[in-house]
């Protein structure tokens, strides 16, 4: 990940969400530091920077958090007194100190009401921000990394990472803010008052805390071991259940759904026994530490019965130390009970961090923006192999195209058509050698920019659930009415649009599940159109078509490339005659490049794929005819 220069500044309101990206930052620790850095985790440095964030807010929550939480402190001492001046004789003295006592009392009691609402406010809005903000650098981060990363992480894992991580980390934050630093709180100053009234109590109580850290030590390695084999574990479930969700139309057509339910089942059997393992690990931890929590409030009473009886304390007294050591106990107790959830947090913390830290990311910063683009297109020398990839999948790769040629890209599976037109889009960067868009180097320019003036049709449409017109108009704002028609009627969708309820206004359902493979992909092409692209790239965009769609949309993409800069990755070799240009690649390399007619005059490579391509066509149709017939 590309490192932050600065620490980003917003506005402290409430419609503001803050830049959490920053958080994530690698520190590039010393060699000797690694290790001591892996085992505290990115959890550790998230909150720490977190905080020191927000020392402002903190600090503030804090201070009202202990005003709210007098009555916790006040109320045990003011009994014991109150207890202590009841043994006593009646006297005026002695009414007036119960009066005293009990005006406090009130006193203390109602400043919680405000100071609360103050303390929620502050808090509550900490935490909202910060889930706020951990949403939107996640969404940012994915937007900005390659393409290359999308395509060998599953959706389902970056699904359960957005969706039951950061839900993790939102009661982390929650547990952290309100459960582990107020409790803190409340053991340190109950520990305050049993040092001032005490010494021999306090070192009674602080027996509470090595036994219990005693108790966290047993099983907190193994509570960590099994948090991440569940969270690993259910991110592999939610892959799965994504990859049958696309499946579903194979699965019904081939009658595997008893398959698919039963081998779904079994890796939900290996979640619930990941999930019932963290059960059970809890469980003994939180009966333990119960146990010996109540042990200890039992030796508590009688050891201050004790000291009462020899006249060290005040029989008042022992309701203050009973009551003291039941709050440090609580305290310490809701500490340990919630470590549970913190280990769970710090898990989703390091497991978000592995999209938040990663550095194959797209970065245009300082990079020039290019105001136009005229559409030449220039490949130099270029050379492509995918990361830790043994050899080349582009070599040694020349091509200069004027803007307004049409150029088609032709080869067989493998040979490296969609790697060009991939380093054309700027999906990838050429390992070697240059590529450059209108003499400008295309690792020298802010592609979000570029990509501004280029248009892709892929060969599976792209759509999403919505209208036809939302589909048409994606990203794009108050666009003509007109506009809108006029690439309805150039990308040939009014032939069925008109037959529909409402026209462009119909709701075509996810992936435009309503629609035919022709129809969708002329919506597609009317999205590319309504961008005016300088450059065009149609990567085998009728390859999935049958003869009567293909027809329709060809017709529609002959009136999309006029006048640009067009790269055509084709499957039915004959649409590409009126290619200024075809490039033939074989195994990476461009073995051969000229118009329809040389290469079919040559009778080379292009001429041996034309007769290949002809002869499955041919074959296709006959074998259809066969079974209408």
């Amino acid at each position: 990940m590309v490192k932050s220069t600065a620490k980003p500044k917003y506005k402290r309101s409430d419609n503001v969400i803050p830049d959490f990206e920053y958080l994530f930052d690698d520190e590039k620790p010393k060699p000797e530091q690694v290790e001591r850095k892996r085992k505290a985790g990115v959890g550790f440095r998230f909150y720490k920077r977190l905080l020191k964030d927000n020392t402002g807010s903190f600090i503030l929550s804090l201070f009202t958090f202990i005003l709210k939480n007098l009555p916790v402190w006040v109320m045990p001492i003011i009994t014991a007194n109150i207890i202590d001046l009841a043994g006593m004789a009646k006297t005026d003295a002695v009414i007036h100190e119960i009066v005293v006592n009990s005006i406090v009392l009130a006193a203390v009691l109602l400043q919680n009401i405000p100071t609360h609402v103050i303390y929620s406010r502050i808090t509550d809005k900490m935490l909202r921000r910060t889930g706020a903000g951990l949403r939107s650098a996640v969404v940012k981060k994915l937007q900005h990394l390659s393409i290359t990363y999308h395509k060998e992480i599953e959706t389902g894992k970056i699904q359960s990472k957005f969706l039951k991580d950061i839900e993790s980390v939102d009661a982390l934050s929650t547990n952290l803010m309100k459960i582990l630093i107020p409790n803190i709180i409340v053991a340190i100053v109950s520990i305050g008052i049993s040092v001032y009234n005490s010494g021999i109590v306090t070192l009674f109580f602080l027996v509470i805390i090595p036994a219990n850290i005693l108790i966290t030590q047993l099983f907190r390695k193994k509570m960590r071991k099994k948090n991440h084999l569940y969270r690993v574990e259910n991110e592999s479930v939610s892959a799965k259940l994504s990859n049958m969700l696309e499946m579903l139309t194979v699965t019904k057509a081939h009658g595997l759904e008893d398959e698919e339910i039963a081998h779904f089942e079994q890796n939900v059997r290996y979640l619930m026994a990941r999930g019932l393992d963290v059960d059970k690990t809890n469980s003994y931890f939180g009966s333990a530490s119960w146990v010996i929590a109540n042990i200890l409030s039992g030796a508590c009473l009688i050891f201050c019965a004790v000291l009462a009886l020899n006249g060290m304390i005040s029989t008042g007294d022992i309701v203050l130390y009973q009551s003291l050591f039941g709050s440090i106990n609580a305290a310490v107790q809701t500490i340990i009970n919630v470590l549970p959830t913190f280990s769970t947090g710090f898990e989703a913390v390091s497991s978000i961090s592995e999209i938040m830290m990663s550095k194959d990311v797209e970065d245009s910063r300082g990079k020039r923006k290019l105001d136009h683009i005229e559409g030449n297109v220039r490949f130099e020398n270029v050379y492509y192999k995918y990361p830790n990839g043994a050899q080349y999948v582009v070599e040694n790769f020349n091509l200069n195209v004027k803007k307004g040629e049409c150029i088609a890209v032709v080869g067989a599976s493998g040979s490296g058509k969609s790697t060009i037109m991939n380093l054309i889009i700027g999906f990838l960067q050429p390992t070697e050698g240059h590529l450059y868009i209108d003499e400008n180097d295309i690792t020298e320019i802010s592609l979000s920019d570029y990509r501004h003036s280029i248009s892709v049709v892929p060969q599976n449409s792209i759509l999403f659930a919505g209208t036809i017109r939302e589909n048409i108009t994606y990203g794009m704002e108050k666009i003509d009415e007109k506009k809108i028609e006029e690439v309805a009627e150039m990308a040939n969708l009014n032939e069925f649009v008109k037959d529909l309820p409402n026209g462009l206004d119909t709701f075509i359902g996810e992936h435009g599940g309503k629609l035919s493979g022709g129809q969708k992909q002329r919506i597609t092409i009317a999205r590319a159109l309504i961008r005016d692209p300088k450059i065009l790239i149609l990567d085998e965009a009728t390859s999935a078509l049958d003869n009567i769609s293909e027809y329709h949309v060809q017709k529609a993409i002959s009136g999309l490339i006029k006048g640009r800069t067009t790269f055509i990755v084709a499957h039915r070799l004959s649409t590409i005659r009126d290619a200024d240009r075809i490039v033939v690649m074989d195994a990476g390399k461009c073995v051969e490049m000229g118009t329809y007619e040389q290469l079919m005059a040559k009778k080379g490579k292009f001429y041996e794929l034309k007769n290949l391509n002809d002869m499955s066509y041919k074959q296709a149709e006959e074998g259809l005819n066969e079974e209408v017939v």
